[in-house]
């Protein structure tokens, strides 16, 4: 049989789709249907353009139908909003703006709502407001989850004396300055992870190309609010979980995400949502996606790895800086926001919690809130409060825009703050400094139904990216 010629004009002929879907189809073509006739390889290039879902699990053109599937053009049914939102709860509601609290009410009237709630630090986001916790019905909201999927707290705590703060000095921020990357700097040789090596990473045409980048910046932070600091830890509780004796040592608290790998998920579904979700312009950005479907299982696959991915790069910073202090640690505290969880209503149905800039406060579980780069952070204990969703603020939260932040001081006044706190900053700007934030303590207060507190850490040495 003569070996197949077919050109990328054969294709142009059948009105099969340009750019990408002709690259893949041409490629696969020649590595797996060589001994084919054109005929017979139009005729599937065919067929899997005009139903690209039934060869979604096709040994050889899953890659191509996925492709095809995401592009194709779907006219779907105009959904209506409720006309009322669904029952919601605001914790702290004198600090939150009104902004924040129609973003939930506006995601409450989804015909996939079942309640909500918004944390003391929420403000203003894209879909819902940071803050906000969703609990839907068999569906998923890439932007209620956010863009920095899996966005992360880690506290490592050592068998050591806070002095040695003050001891070891410049060993401790030199310590910071080589053992961390952010933004777009990213270390020439990241740590070996199998994270990188789970199969995941093959499963869409998405995760495969996005699979390089994430090894790139394995190990290293976000810009904006993201840091990596040494400071004091006090324990306050006398039965706490931890299981550690009260007093004071050294810590080590982080705060990152899934960096560019869960951005281009987040935006990658969001635009799909949009396309299979037809709802009115001001809810745009709540489009969801079926548990049931391709896609909405496509996005929980993509989102569940991002949360392991934005782990990874946690456990590689305390990795290198108890490898550089010599020390073992004695206890890891982590929780992370930015996610979706399958939970159990109280009928003992099944729904989807997104907490977007909300930590998991389910009984006794164990999250650390931080607080500003002056201001203490707060190692608690879930109360499993049903009303906020068993969940508790992320942190003291924006009282400022970042332009704002930046005219309502000086570099000047900015360095009499850090210097009253007894706080070296290394980066950072003035879009992060502390009056950017609402008062910790207050937001605290606002959720003691939410949370117990068993300690807190005060930051000492910072570390972020440069403004």
């Amino acid at each position: 049989m003569a070996k197949l010629k077919i050109r990328s004009k054969d294709l142009r002929k059948i009105n099969f789709p340009s750019g990408k879907p002709t690259a893949i189809a041409m490629g696969t073509i020649q590595r797996h249907y060589k001994q084919s006739t054109k005929e017979e390889v139009i005729e599937i290039l065919l067929a899997i353009q005009k139903n690209p879902s039934s060869f979604l699990k096709h040994p050889i053109f899953a890659k191509l139908a996925e492709v095809l599937y995401e592009q194709k053009e779907v006219i779907a049914e105009k959904i209506d909003l409720l006309p009322n939102p669904q029952p919601y709860q605001v914790f702290g509601s004198e600090y939150i703006g009104q902004g924040a609290k129609d973003q939930l009410e506006l995601a409450l009237k989804l015909p996939i709502a079942v309640q909500g709630a918004i944390m003391p630090d929420g403000h203003f986001g894209y879909g819902l407001p940071v803050g906000g916790v969703l609990a839907t019905k068999n569906a998923v909201i890439p932007y209620g989850v956010g863009v920095d999927i899996g966005c992360r707290m880690s506290l490592s705590i050592y068998p050591i004396n806070p002095s040695y703060l003050e001891n070891q000095s410049y060993e401790l921020k030199k310590l910071l300055k080589e053992n961390t990357r952010f933004g777009k700097r990213q270390f020439d040789r990241p740590l070996e992870d199998p994270i990188i090596d789970r199969a995941e990473f093959q499963s869409t045409a998405l995760l495969r190309r996005l699979k390089d980048k994430a090894w790139r910046q394995l190990g290293s932070s976000g810009s904006g609010n993201h840091f990596v600091e040494f400071g004091t830890v006090e324990i306050t509780e006398v039965n706490n979980p931890m299981e550690l004796p009260l007093g004071q040592y050294m810590a080590l608290l982080t705060h990152s995400g899934s960096r560019g790998f869960g951005a281009t998920i987040a935006n990658h579904f969001t635009e799909i949502a949009k396309k299979r979700c037809n709802l009115p312009k001001m809810a745009q950005n709540l489009s969801y996606l079926s548990l049931d479907s391709h896609e909405g299982q496509s996005y929980w696959l993509a989102m569940n790895l991002a949360g392991d991915y934005a782990k990874a790069c946690h456990d590689q910073i305390h990795r290198r800086m108890a490898d550089s202090l010599g020390f073992e640690t004695l206890v890891n505290i982590e929780n992370h926001h930015n996610f979706a969880w399958k939970e159990q209503w109280i009928d003992g149905t099944e729904i989807i919690v997104h907490r977007k800039g909300s930590t998991p406060a389910h009984e006794g579980e164990l999250g650390i809130i931080p607080g500003t780069m002056t201001d203490p952070g707060f190692i608690v204990s879930g109360k499993g409060y049903a009303p906020a969703l068993n969940s508790a603020a992320h942190g003291a939260g924006r009282q400022l825009s970042r332009t704002k932040a930046k005219a309502s001081l000086t570099k000047k006044t900015m360095q009499q703050i850090l210097k009253k706190a007894k706080v070296d900053l290394i980066g950072g700007g003035l879009d992060e400094a502390p009056v950017a934030y609402k008062n910790i303590h207050k937001v605290m207060e606002a959720q003691t139904d939410l949370v117990n507190i068993l300690g807190t850490f005060s930051p000492k040495y910072v570390r972020m990216d440069k403004s």
